[in-house]
């Protein structure tokens, strides 16, 4: 089963730390988003593998916004 990595705030990607086909676990630091000169990780929400990713640094997100899909195992 597959869910969504959603932003939980607006600001900019300013890390990336996955990639498809990566081999990931619940709780894993998947990227960072700057606002407000603060970074906040977000974090991987099942274990499972990357299936889709839908930004790279430098994107502006709001919140709510599809980051990536992690196929569950």
């Amino acid at each position: 089963m597959a869910q969504e990595m959603v932003a939980t705030l607006p600001g900019k990607v300013s890390q990336v730390k996955i990639k498809v086909g990566a081999k990931v676990e619940e709780d894993q630091e998947a990227l960072t988003i700057e606002a407000m000169k603060m970074e906040t990780p977000i974090f991987i929400p099942c274990n499972g593998t990357v299936k889709k990713l839908f930004v790279k640094e430098g994107d502006e997100v709001d919140e709510g916004d599809i980051l990536a899909i992690i196929a569950g195992i």
